[in-house]
């Protein structure tokens, strides 16, 4: 197991953990949570041995194999698949270990080699790092192509492949769901689950935590404060324990009025669709877990759009593609106020294509394609932030929008958004991603659009800010089209479903479970059901397998013994019942001068006969434990 013990680190002129302890258990899953900067990767990278406690004792056990997602991908030639296969060290030097025995034809080594290598999976790696990228969305194809091919988001999750891969102990997974579409992170998560190791887990996407750890390590004033449960049962503790304290009462009674307002006004809709009614769910729960958001540094909040002309856009039979490639055709989609609409449909369908039209991106091939004349587009996508100005500041930003603004409003406003103090005079150029994205989201508002159009809003955002931008979606006037892998934020701001699917935009009846039943549904209609279906699970180590294995014998070996000196006295006794049985069929042994030995034939059998039903009795019992060990084991190897 994992033991922290009073510790604490420093790293500059910041303490981040003080006096504090922590033990994680073997095989146990855990997520990390808590502020930007609280400390979260600083713990990873201790646990990776990169950095030292400067007091306190950790420790854990020297033989564990820890797999993490490598930060940076060079533009290498090597193919996608032979990349991933890299990740796995001890593999590769085996390889050229039989390579170099195989040259010198040295059978005794190869041998040797040829043993070392099935000990630990590698005749079955390439399948397994097929799976594992097919899962990622890399078609047969692109698994072929050199990795220098593929853009930044697509070589992290070749990283996140890697990590994968590996047979480990540990697992340590930083933000593995950036860059991934909704479908990818349906199968990541069924990967992560399946996982028999030790996993941490720091994450953004609380559906996703949600779905997957048992516990949460919040990191919070320099401790490591623990929490049995999943992310919405954490936070529903820590929100009372902030309310009992009456930490910022009256903010929260405030926005908790905010919440049941909206509510009721969706409330009378819940009867029309399926996915109304889960969105009704997801927003009472949210107004029941919201006081644990009270400490929330964000505020944000939508300036009502100077115009809401209806209908904004209207589309009938339009083709959409670039150049002579049509990507989406026959598109009818009329966009009048009011409209929520989350766009599902899986990587490469279409989704990212329909938004760039709408944002002016691109030009309809044919069709008819309206726009009013008062249409005001705010347009979030991932490559907006490299069109930030790196060398001014946030308030810079903002006054170019905003010119005869006075400049107290602006800071007021850019404060909403953690911009605060020196932060909102200082270059953007050294900013996180999440805090570049907090500067686009916040220009974005300013200019009181009435057409949302959010294409992965919540990529590098921390909890805090998808929970003020999610609140702020709820009052935001115009109409919205949201392509997200955040299922919470889709769940809270949605009310209508669209599939991009097969070149086409039809409306989904059904909510997101719905719409992960049909991903399964279409992969297995097309085919795309492995042959081997343990091909994209969580390898188990060999030597873990035949411990188990080892186990698995001695715990059943007394019970076998038990259960072969049963068959040995069960078959003793069906021999004595068949000579018994012979002897009655004599038809001398009834006459009276017999009578004796009659009474005694007829009573042995009894008795054995009854000693036979014990015994097979026992034999059932006895097996139908041992059927219940094998199975325990079982499931550890799987």
């Amino acid at each position: 197991m994992i033991t922290i013990t009073q510790a604490q680190l420093v790293r500059g002129s910041k303490t981040l953990l003080d006096e504090t302890s922590l033990t994680v258990y073997p095989g146990h899953k855990v997520g990390l949570v808590g502020a930007n900067g609280s400390g979260k990767s600083s713990l990873l990278a201790l646990i990776m041995g990169k950095i030292s406690l400067d007091k306190g004792d950790f420790s854990m056990p020297s033989g564990w194999q820890i797999a993490t997602v490598a930060q940076e991908t060079p533009a290498l030639e090597v193919s996608a698949i032979e990349y991933v296969i890299d990740g796995d060290t001890e593999y590769r030097e085996l390889e050229t270990q039989l390579h170099a025995a195989q040259d010198a034809d040295d059978g005794h080594n190869i041998a040797l080699l040829h043993g070392k290598i099935d000990a630990i999976g590698g005749y079955a790696i390439h399948s397994r790092a097929a799976s594992l990228l097919a899962g990622l969305g890399f078609s047969e194809q692109e698994q072929s192509n050199p990795v220098k091919s593929f853009s930044g988001g697509w070589r992290m999750r070749l990283n996140l492949a890697q990590a994968l891969l590996c047979r480990s102990d540990l697992l340590l997974l930083d933000e593995p769901t950036n860059h991934l579409d909704l479908d990818t992170m349906y199968w990541l998560e069924g990967w992560i689950k399946a996982y028999q190791g030790t996993l941490i887990l720091i994450s953004h996407d609380r559906d996703f935590i949600d779905g997957i750890v048992d516990e949460i390590v919040h990191v919070e004033n320099t401790k490591l404060n623990y929490y049995k449960g999943n992310y919405t049962s954490f936070e529903r503790v820590r929100a009372e324990r902030m309310a009992q304290q009456q930490v910022a009462f009256e903010r929260q009674q405030k926005e908790r009025a905010h919440m049941q307002s909206f509510v009721d006004r969706f409330r009378y809709k819940a009867s029309k669709a399926k996915q109304a009614q889960s969105r009704l769910k997801a927003l009472e729960r949210m107004t029941e877990l919201l006081p644990s958001q009270a400490d929330s540094p964000f505020h944000m909040a939508f300036r009502e759009p100077e115009a809401l002309p209806n209908p904004l856009v209207t589309m009938e039979q339009v083709s959409i593609g670039y150049g002579e490639t049509e990507i989406l055709k026959k598109v009818h989609l009329n966009l009048v106020p009011g409209a929520r609409i989350g766009l599902l449909g899986r990587n490469g369908a279409g989704k990212s294509t329909l938004v760039k039209l709408l944002s002016g991106e691109l030009s309809p091939m044919k069709g008819k394609y309206e726009t009013n004349p008062g249409l005001n587009i705010g347009y979030f996508a991932q490559h907006q932030l490299e069109f930030l100005s790196l060398d001014d500041s946030p308030l810079q930003h903002l006054v170019r929008l905003a010119p005869n603004a006075r400049e107290q409003e602006l800071r007021n406003f850019l404060g909403g958004y953690g911009f605060n103090g020196d932060m909102a005079l200082a270059p953007v150029r050294p900013f996180s991603g999440g805090e570049k994205a907090r500067l686009v989201l916040a220009l974005l508002v300013w200019q009181r659009p009435n057409l949302l159009l959010l294409d992965e809003p919540t990529n590098h955002l921390d909890l805090e800010m998808r929970h003020a931008l999610t609140m702020a979606l709820q009052t935001f006037e115009g109409a919205m089209i949201i392509v997200s892998h955040d299922r919470h934020l889709l769940r809270l701001s949605c009310s209508d479903y669209y599939l991009v699917d097969q070149g086409e935009v039809n409306s989904f009846e059904g909510d997101l479970d719905d719409y992960h039943q049909w991903l399964l549904d279409a992969a297995k209609a097309a085919g795309k059901v492995e042959e081997d279906p343990d091909a994209s699970k969580p390898v188990q180590d060999k030597k873990l397998q035949k411990r188990l294995e080892a186990e698995l014998r001695q715990k059943l070996s007394p019970l076998k013994k038990v259960q072969t000196k049963l068959e040995k006295e069960q078959q003793k006794a069906n021999d004595r019942l068949k000579e018994l049985e012979e002897m009655l069929a004599d038809t001398s042994l009834y006459d009276a001068d017999n009578k004796a030995k009659l009474t005694q034939v007829l009573a042995e059998r009894t008795t054995l006969t009854q000693g036979l039903e014990e015994s097979e009795m026992e034999w059932l019992e006895i097996q139908e434990e041992i059927e219940n060990i094998e199975q325990s084991v079982r499931a550890e190897v799987l």
